[in-house]
């Protein structure tokens, strides 16, 4: 089986709390899935979005908005060039973090704006992602990002989450040394798989020229489509 992965491009967002050069454990599991990745041909860039001044909204630029500053519209290009979003963040109070949260509000800023079929700005991507953190929560927290992700058009292929926490409450982090986070097998499995089926999905969807177009563009309902649509009778 064809396992290069060349010309297929990955973008991974690390939403941490701290600012470079500060350690990140996110990063560090963000780095696991990223090095397969590159093994198999895959451009691979890692975006730390606190290091950038995003600004607040729901809009793809703020500036318009009464921002005197916003870092997203030079951001959000790069990530449509890729054909991998993955969405990495550590757990805070069972839930993901602020700057995850921002992320995804900022993705979905995009959601109102069309491909050149008439699709969804995100069809024919696909997307997962990665947790830390030291409390329970990964499911939680992955549910809403890949829930998110996939309402505004990315696809999620299977098994496209982990993360790893330590014992709940204070304790050794992902990167700290004894953690037991790069040899647990359980994450490594996970990230591995996550890894894998991202890189698969996203080549059958290029290959494929993306998502088939029929039943799913915008422009073409507003006109009349309804793409074998039928309004159900009503009765009293």
């Amino acid at each position: 089986m064809d396992h290069d992965f060349t010309g297929l491009r990955a973008m991974f967002v690390n939403c941490t709390l701290k600012r470079s050069p500060e350690l990140s454990h996110t990063g560090g599991l963000i780095e696991a899935s990223a090095a397969v990745m590159r093994k198999h041909g895959v451009e691979v860039e890692v975006l730390r979005a606190v290091d950038h001044d995003i600004a607040t909204g729901v809009y793809p630029d703020m500036r318009e908005h009464g921002w005197k500053h916003d870092a997203w519209p030079e951001i959000y290009p790069r990530l449509l060039d890729a054909d991998i979003l993955v969405i990495g963040g550590p757990i805070w109070l069972g839930d993901n973090a602020s700057i995850t949260k921002l992320v995804i509000e900022r993705l979905y800023a995009l959601s109102g704006m069309l491909n050149d079929d008439g699709q969804s700005l995100f069809y024919g991507r696909v997307a997962g992602c990665l947790i830390t953190g030291n409390e329970d929560g990964i499911k939680h927290c992955a549910q809403n990002v890949l829930y998110s992700l996939g309402h505004i058009g990315y696809t999620i292929p299977p098994q496209a989450d982990a993360g790893w926490i330590g014992e709940a409450g204070p304790g050794p982090s992902y990167l700290d040394e004894g953690s037991g986070g790069p040899e647990n097998d359980f994450t490594n499995r996970n990230t591995t798989f996550m890894t894998w089926n991202l890189m698969h999905l996203a080549k059958m969807l290029k290959d494929a020229g993306g998502i088939p177009t029929y039943g799913n563009q915008r422009p073409a309902w507003s006109e009349g489509a309804r793409f074998d649509y039928e309004n159900p009778e009503y009765r009293s």
